[in-house]
């Protein structure tokens, strides 16, 4: 079996926002204009394509990543067959709670659509969105959308994006008519106006700029032209003494402009309206990046550390990520991967460096959001699902066990809220931990526990609505009823000081004793840059808040007991000396200790250091730390002075104000721990005409009075 579509016109794409900026409606459209679906599915009405599951539906927001294949003529090719492209395309969640969903795309994408709201311009979770995106290097084109909506502006829209992600972002399109008379776009590069006639806006029609628009294209045409001459030195010389490059010389730099993020071209329009889509998927296809476009993966050989790469070829050897796990009521678990190098068939073995292990690839699927349809065969630069594979989880690399490679893994953010739960009925309690367990596997922000003191189940994640979410997806796709507690807040622990500690575990009860010593120093932990951790000395491990150094010499304490005092150390560092909670970036340095030839034992090592620890962060200074949330407050200018005053209540931090159209928004640092139930209290306080978002930013050290109320809490 060949592969049907040649790499070149092979496009990963993902289409990103903050919620409500038209993400799903605009995937719609595309799949609409690209043939797969017959007719528009709208978010408000229910029916959208990738917002399958219920929850979505009823909610009109997206939580899950959808994958889609599709293909996609260029406007301008006229119906050529040979220039069709091969799409594959993630509509990700722009809720906050769900950003790990966006995070975990990016990392196997090659290219991203970022779709802005034409009112508000830049929001937070867009900011976020960038921001993953810059971590994972993904070339970008925006698309300001909701043109058509009242109070909309392009130009204020699109200096949000300059103001507050990046100076690179230049204008493709400038839009004709706004509000209810937006009516199409006018493309820069080609001084063409085009508009969007028929049904549903499928014919593309060109026309001549309108007289009254003509100046302002010239203007930003040179801005963009300027901009995309600096991609070569020649061109950019024959510019300067005023020769014009051609428009394939022009497209062509821009390309790379784009792939290397030097720039990010930004397309007008409103999906909702029908306008633009076409020409942001022309814009898909001329400047982001194939698989061959983009650099080699890097990984570790995981049988001697060596660093390796593949290159997106078929005939490198098999390489993929697994990026998602999610079950299917039909086919039961599926393993979301992107082949980066070789070619996979069902029926084949794939090895997992983390596991050490083999498994046998099932089936395999091409998704199209909730429809699946069975391929034998999957090649370089795809992404597909599989069925079959009981081991593998998300961040796993599977790969050919002849030429094995690990890449690296997706980084999770910590989960900031928990709640307690209990099945309703013994019935539900079986029940009850095997759904968890699944829902646990399929996302990694969300965690599991039981508290040690009185046994109950607690779960963990990123917000309310997150939480609401799982637990609903246990009662419909698992059916288990349970009871829930209250939210809490995550806190953490940490120490401000140095001190040192001694550890000693000796037990004699006839016949072989224990014998465990330990002496140690604890600091708190510096905050290094990637590379500065790369760097650190043999003796030094780093990870999940938390250093080990081991200063062990001549063999004070044999070299095998060494792994079991670092086990100590971490688990008595689950259990913080102040209210319980668990203790982050502390540094122990394991200096001396003392052994004995019969009775020492790791069991012994590890209660030794797990009691060292203990008493060394009593004496260091100890605090509890709370989540600080950054929240965005949207309201009419006559309630800002109610909206400010409850966030001080609230030990918020105002960070500054701006205005949005009629409104005003207003920017704030304040801890979770008083934002439970905010919404209620804001829509009373603004006559219900107030939004706002908040997501996480940091852990910072709780004020005394609140701390010790929490530790009274606790006893």
């Amino acid at each position: 079996m060949e592969r049907d579509y040649p790499l070149e016109k092979v496009r990963n794409i993902g289409i990103i926002a903050h919620i409500d900026a038209g993400k799903t409606t605009t995937t719609e459209r595309v799949l609409f204009y690209t043939g797969v679906s017959h007719k528009i599915g709208e978010v408000h009405e229910g029916e959208t394509v990738t917002d399958w599951m219920e929850q979505e539906r009823e909610r009109g927001i997206t939580i899950t990543s959808a994958a889609v294949t599709c293909f996609w003529t260029p406007t301008y090719a006229n119906n050529d067959k040979s220039k069709k492209h091969r799409f594959n395309i993630i509509d990700t969640p722009g809720h906050i709670d769900f950003t790990v969903e966006v995070k975990r795309s990016l990392r196997v994408l090659d290219g991203a659509v970022v779709v802005f709201d034409g009112v508000a311009g830049v929001e937070p979770q867009s900011e976020t969105n960038w921001r993953y995106a810059d971590e994972a290097k993904v070339p970008r084109i925006c698309f300001i959308n909701k043109l058509d909506r009242t109070g909309a502006s392009f130009e204020r829209s699109y200096a949000t994006i300059l103001d507050r992600l990046t100076k690179k972002a230049v204008r493709m399109q400038i839009p004709i008519g706004l509000e209810e008379k937006h009516e199409g776009v006018v493309d820069l590069l080609k001084m063409k106006a085009y508009y969007f006639e028929g049904e549903m806006g499928n014919q593309v029609i060109e026309k001549e700029i309108p007289e009254e628009m003509k100046a302002d294209a010239e203007k930003y045409r040179n801005e963009l032209i300027e901009k995309i001459v600096e991609q070569d030195d020649a061109v950019m010389n024959d510019y300067f003494e005023g020769k014009i490059p051609e428009i394939d010389v022009l497209k062509k730099l821009l390309r790379q402009g784009v792939i290397a993020n030097e720039i990010f071209p930004v397309y007008a329009g409103s999906a909702l309206k029908n306008k633009g889509v076409q020409l942001v998927l022309d814009g898909v296809v001329d400047y982001l990046p194939s698989p061959l476009d983009i650099p080699p993966m890097e990984g570790i050989d995981p049988n001697n550390e060596e660093h390796v790469e593949r290159k997106a070829s078929d005939s490198e050897p098999f390489a993929a990520l697994a990026f998602k796990v999610a079950t299917d009521p039909f086919v039961g678990q599926l393993i979301f991967f992107r082949v980066y190098s070789g070619t996979l068939a069902s029926g084949s073995y794939v090895y997992n460096p983390r596991t050490r292990n083999k498994e046998r690839i099932g089936r395999i699927l091409r998704m199209h959001a909730n429809d699946r349809e069975e391929v034998k065969k999957v090649f370089a630069g795809e992404i597909a699902a599989a069925v079959g594979l009981k081991d593998t989880i998300t961040s796993d690399t599977i790969c050919d066990e002849e030429h094995p490679i690990e890449l690296d893994r997706i980084i999770f953010p910590e989960p900031v809220i928990s709640l307690r739960i209990e099945p309703k009925t013994k019935a539900d309690q079986e029940k009850m931990g095997m759904a968890l367990n699944r829902l646990a596997q399929e996302d990694p922000t969300f965690k599991v526990s039981t508290d040690q003191e009185t046994g109950e189940t607690i779960i963990s994640g990123m917000g309310e609505l997150h939480l609401e979410i799982i637990v609903d997806r246990m009662k419909r796709e698992f059916s288990v009823e349970a009871n829930v507690g209250k939210p809490q807040v995550a806190y953490r622990e940490t120490i401000t000081g140095n001190s040192e500690a001694e550890g000693k575990y000796i037990k004699q009860s006839g016949g072989r004793g224990n014998y465990g010593h330990v002496k140690i120093k604890v600091k708190p932990m510096t905050i290094l840059t990637k590379e500065e951790i790369e760097d650190l000395p043999k003796n030094t491990k780093r990870s999940g808040g938390f250093e080990f150094i081991n200063n062990i010499k001549g063999g004070v304490i044999p070299q095998e007991y060494i792994p079991a005092c670092e086990k100590g150390f971490r688990e008595g560092l689950d259990r913080g000396v102040l209210a319980g909670f668990k203790m982050v970036n502390v540094s122990v340095d394991l200096w001396d200790g003392s052994y004995h030839e019969v009775d020492s034992n790791e069991m012994a090592f590890k209660i030794a250091a797990s009691m060292a620890i203990q008493d060394a962060c009593k004496r260091a200074n100890p605090v509890i730390l709370e989540p600080m949330m950054k929240v965005e407050v949207v309201t009419p200018d006559k309630f800002m002075g109610d909206v400010t005053g409850n966030l001080s209540s609230k030990r918020g931090i105002i960070e500054g104000m701006e205005e949005r159209g009629m409104n005003k928004v207003i920017k704030a640092i304040v801890p979770l721990s008083e934002m439970f139930g905010y919404m209620t209290g804001l829509r009373s306080m603004t006559e219900g005409r107030a939004s706002f978002t908040m997501e996480f930013i940091r852990y910072d050290i709780v004020p005394n009075n609140v701390a010790e109320t929490i530790i009274a809490a606790r006893k």
